[in-house]
């Protein structure tokens, strides 16, 4: 980063949104803080450029898209700037909530990455982050990450076992035992169990506890349970993944 930011002296930051208000509230916040100082604004990715070459600056807050003379939207934008600016700090506000374009920006070497449902004071805690050469990424963000990450996971389960297994595998890892499944389900004990062991063969699983443990990271359940069901532990039944599913009360696959 530029010398004058490692030296102390206050961050001189640019911020760049189409929206006056956002603009006037990041404005207010960098008033709060006594180690950022405003040095420019701009509206669009023209207008900024244009403010970055005429007023040194070590850090940029910007609207991932906005208006200008760029092809490709937000992407080019930051693209562009990371090399014009190589010395400049890049934090991206936005309110994309697709997983794949946020990946996408964090792809491009951006030095944070907020979303405006964030906190505004976390934009600090960003900037601090970019001048240290850490890329901080917002609350928002990592939960919308995290949800898309868990639900890619819940698809491998669905495609990997079939629906009775899944019925069978899903109730066990909430903290049914096998008897009282065989009883909700209308199967056999040794169905369920023949369906539970297939389960867990499909799954790579060699333990109850490693059952729990990947129901919890991979969603299929919403809470870590470390004990079988067999031994008196019996959670509420976690049915929202699998709403929509009509159950099959035959014995068969």
């Amino acid at each position: 980063m530029n010398s004058t930011a490692a030296a102390g002296t206050p961050v001189r930051t640019i911020i760049a949104d189409d929206h006056p208000l956002v603009l006037l509230a990041i404005e207010h916040l960098i008033g709060n803080y006594p180690d950022l100082q405003l040095v420019g604004r701009a509206a669009d990715i023209n207008e900024l450029f244009l403010e970055v070459d005429r007023s040194p600056c070590d850090l940029v807050l910007m609207d991932l898209y906005m208006p200008g003379g760029l092809d490709g939207g937000g992407f080019d934008a930051v693209r562009q700037f990371k090399e014009r600016y190589p010395d400049v700090a890049l934090v991206i506000l936005t309110m994309e909530t697709e997983a794949a374009t946020l990946r996408k920006v964090m792809s491009l070497g951006v030095d944070g990455l907020l979303s405006k449902r964030d906190r505004i004071d976390l934009i600090h805690v960003a900037v601090v982050m970019a001048l240290a050469r850490e890329c901080y990424i917002g609350p928002a963000v990592r939960a919308l990450l995290a949800d898309v990450a868990m639900s890619q996971q819940l698809d491998i389960v669905r495609a990997t076992l079939s629906r009775r297994e899944l019925e069978v595998f899903t109730q066990y890892a909430a903290g049914f035992g096998v008897t009282e499944i065989a009883a909700r389900l209308g199967r056999s004990v040794k169905t369920i169990s023949a369906q539970k062991c297939m389960a867990m063969r499909k799954l790579a699983l060699n333990s109850d506890a490693e059952l729990f443990r990947f129901a919890f990271e991979h969603g299929v359940v919403s809470e870590r349970h470390d004990r079988s069901p067999e031994y008196g532990h019996t959670p509420d039944y976690q049915q929202d993944h699998w709403q929509g599913q009509e159950l099959d009360h035959s014995q068969g696959r």
